[in-house]
């Protein structure tokens, strides 16, 4: 055990803030941060989107239906980022046909994820609490169109940061035995036996938006989850295509 791994395993999800900004000292920290990030053959195909303007903020809380969007000390949008690279190829007579497959796009949305928790490790080492808004892609081509993403960007992410204004509780994981396999992943007829130990554990488990009351069983989370879904998540295929991702 160490610091950094304390940090680690002490994350929560933090949505309320304090009404202090984070610096621009420590913006730049954490921007150093990700860009010192592993990257897939050192392409480094991902950007970063400081979202300073309060009314772009406010829109972005509007379409993650998430107010503390807006109330974050500071907020950053993830981007898988070919254009650079395009730009670079075509200078150079380079056929770049190539950025429309599924490979490029993986690529690059695996750059930004990767600096996306670097930056939520530094952050907290730091003091600093956050939370990653999936949520902004419940209107990817809002966001696309509100950031002037170019073709071949498109978000991946979004993270609030700020000073905590709240202490949750650290939420239970999934135990080892179910996730966590030497080899080849295991056909198991007893999961669920697994994980009713793990449902009693959850339903103990408050969430602090709504304080009220427990959170549902685990296994009925992941059941509820299949029948719900934002509109805009099921277009996300054909908004990144318009962005001449995922053509191939």
């Amino acid at each position: 055990m160490n610091e950094t791994i304390q940090v680690q395993l002490n994350h929560r999800s933090i949505r309320k803030f304090k009404p202090e900004p984070i610096s621009q000292e420590t913006v730049n920290l954490l921007v150093d941060v990700a860009r010192h990030t592993a990257s897939s053959s050192f392409l480094q195909t991902y950007s970063i989107l400081s979202i300073t303007d309060p009314a772009k903020k406010q829109r972005l809380a509007e379409i993650g239906k998430q107010s503390y969007i807006a109330e974050a000390g500071h907020l950053f949008v993830m981007v898988a980022d070919q254009y650079r690279n395009q730009v670079i190829a075509e200078s150079q007579g380079v056929d770049t046909a190539i950025l429309g497959g599924t490979d490029r796009f993986m690529v690059a949305a695996s750059d930004a994820l990767l600096a996306s928790q670097n930056i939520m490790v530094a952050a907290e080492s730091l003091g600093l609490g956050g939370v990653f808004l999936g949520s902004i892609l419940n209107q990817a081509d809002e966001v696309i169109q509100l950031l002037d993403l170019p073709e071949h960007v498109v978000p991946i992410l979004g993270i609030a940061l700020g000073y905590p204004d709240q202490s949750p509780q650290l939420k239970p994981r999934l135990p080892r035995e179910v996730m966590h396999f030497e080899n080849s992943y295991p056909r198991y007829t007893s999961i669920l036996d697994q994980l009713k130990l793990y449902d009693e554990v959850v339903e103990t488990y408050y969430d602090l938006r709504d304080t009220s009351k427990r959170v549902d069983k685990f296994t009925k989370q992941v059941a509820n989850s299949m029948t719900r879904t934002h509109p805009g998540r099921l277009e996300l295929l054909k908004f990144y295509q318009q962005q001449k991702f995922l053509l191939k």
